[in-house]
């Protein structure tokens, strides 16, 4: 089990952040990495060609590892809207088809496949959780009209899964594809891409990824790697590393995914704080930071029903972050009674959302449940 990594961390200790959901907490590693990469590019002079490729590939291979995949499937994106767009441009839906989305699922994995359906003549299928949890409400849902299912790892609103195995093999079952928004679950709950076989993963690389706001990640199956970008750069071609033949236009693309990479991929700044945020994740192990934060999360879910709240049942929660319930509706106010207190957390749908991190202590959540247990 890890043991305290608030050292690691850039976190007042005054401040009880339970908010990673929102925002990832800020390691000293990717501040000194940010801070080496500005002061790189103030002298242009000393930016060698070299830059715009070596880190990229090596941020490839850190993302692929924490994900269990090949980093020829990964592709740098700017943000989830980007990678689901690929997606939608990529797959077929078709007239009388269907897409599978979770009700009150974030929007930028929503709107592409609103457009496509419209587009192409099929329908968005929207899965309202059942007292069972997601998966055997998705599973209802996919049927042979289905053409993808488009879900996350855990509701972003509140941590609530979806055993994306399951719904994997049944989407599979009826040719459907799996498109998987991991924004809220990539790094802090285990996704093996090779066994739960997505057409398409992407995550935002700030929150639980613990590095830059602009750089996001996406995992392509080898089967969608031949497909159409959604930009036509200048570094997804074949010999882009060779400066001085640009000139030479051509049609082939770099091999795997960097086809749909984003222009300006190279973001030096960016890059150099992923980098060093996924290589202290890949440290730590994926799976030691799930078990970790179980054990945080526990605490407060239990602390909470202890104080008159409500959560979901344990073998519906995700191990990273819960959300928390008032039968009749959240207390006014109650964001700003905690952030009064010196507590981060948000508040999304009718939950309070609650997302420790590495640095949270028993201290922090002792003092957020002192808050809610005054807040009913």
């Amino acid at each position: 089990m890890l043991g305290d990594q608030s050292h690691l961390f850039d976190v007042p200790h005054d401040i009880s952040y339970l908010n990673s959901a929102y925002f990832g907490p800020r390691l000293h590693s990717v501040n000194e990495a940010g801070t080496a990469a500005l002061d790189l590019t103030a002298r242009p002079w000393d930016v060698g060609s070299d830059l715009f490729f070596e880190p990229i590939e090596r941020l490839r291979v850190s993302v692929a590892a924490a994900l269990n995949g090949d980093a020829e499937g990964v592709a740098l994106i700017p943000g989830i809207s980007y990678g689901a767009g690929t997606a939608a441009k990529n797959l077929s839906v078709g007239l009388g088809r269907t897409v599978v989305t979770l009700d009150e699922q974030f929007p930028s994995n929503l709107y592409p496949w609103r457009t496509k359906v419209a587009s192409e003549g099929g329908a968005v299928v929207t899965v309202h959780r059942s007292p069972d949890g997601w998966t055997s409400a998705v599973l209802d849902a996919i049927d042979d009209r289905t053409a993808v299912v488009s879900v996350p790892n855990c509701h972003w609103t509140d941590g609530t899964i979806v055993d994306l195995a399951a719904v994997g093999e049944a989407a599979r079952a009826v040719g459907a594809a799996l498109c998987i928004d991991a924004s809220q679950s990539f790094t802090a709950m285990p996704l093996d891409v090779e066994t739960v076989r997505p057409d398409f993963v992407y995550s935002v690389g700030y929150k639980w990824q613990l590095g830059f706001y602009g750089l996001a990640y996406m995992w392509v199956a080898e089967q969608h790697r031949s497909g159409a970008p959604l930009e036509e750069g200048w570094i997804g071609r074949k010999g882009s590393a060779d400066f001085a033949g640009l000139v030479d236009y051509t049609d082939v693309y770099e091999d795997g995914s960097r086809r749909f990479d984003m222009g300006e991929r190279s973001n030096f700044i960016g890059v150099a704080m992923s980098n060093a945020a996924m290589e202290q994740i890949n440290e730590w192990g994926v799976d030691n930071v799930s078990d970790a934060l179980r054990v945080k999360t526990d605490a407060l879910a239990e602390g909470a029903l202890d104080a008159g709240w409500i959560t979901g049942p344990v073998d519906q929660r995700a191990p990273h972050m819960i959300g928390l319930r008032q039968p009749d509706g959240l207390p006014d106010g109650i964001a700003d009674t905690f952030k009064a207190s010196g507590i981060s957390v948000s508040v999304r749908g009718d939950s309070v959302r609650v997302a420790p991190h590495l640095h949270t202590t028993d201290r922090d959540i002792e003092r957020f449940l002192k808050v809610l247990r005054a807040s009913r």
